[in-house]
């Protein structure tokens, strides 16, 4: 039995998991285990205020490289530049929309470990995200939002 491919994620998407995996194994890490070591060797750690901090954000940082480690196999890196159907909506469109009063609004569809809502950048399993794949341009969609029903007319797609 074939096994489900991962979660999509951009090129981009995936440089920036792997820039922060790296930033916390070479840079972060090395210096808590230096400021523990030297808070340790201050003598009574039940009261050492640098060393349960070491300690604690040690944890955390190792906690956020499993994390990291995970997503990074887990994950499956999809080039938004090789689409071959570039006249619908796939993983990657970067979509132009308005709503019923002709307001505009454009997002692109990136791996949900890369949505960031304020740039644009909405998640392949969000609402809008749903709606929208396989929309051409010309197709009206129905999104669910917590507010209610809302209805977007597909004005442009793009594949940078």
């Amino acid at each position: 039995m074939a096994s489900k491919p991962g979660p999509p994620i951009t090129p981009a998407g995936m440089a920036a998991l792997k820039a922060r995996y790296d930033h916390l194994l070479g840079t972060e890490r090395p210096e808590i285990v230096e400021i523990v070591s030297w808070a340790a060797g201050n003598g009574d750690r039940s009261e050492n205020g640098d060393y349960i901090y070491g300690r604690k954000r040690m944890r955390e940082i190792d906690r956020e490289l499993g994390y990291l480690s995970r997503r990074m196999k887990a994950c499956r890196v999809v080039d938004p530049a090789n689409q071959p159907d570039r006249s619908r909506v796939f993983f990657g469109a970067t979509v132009e929309l308005a709503d019923e009063d002709d307001e505009r609004r454009t997002v692109t569809i990136v791996g949900d470990d890369e949505q960031d809502a304020g740039k644009g950048l909405v998640g392949w399993s969000s609402p809008i995200a749903k709606a929208l794949k396989g929309a051409s341009v010309g197709d009206l969609r129905i999104v669910k939002l917590p507010g209610g029903l809302k209805e977007w007319e597909v004005m442009g797609i793009d594949y940078d």
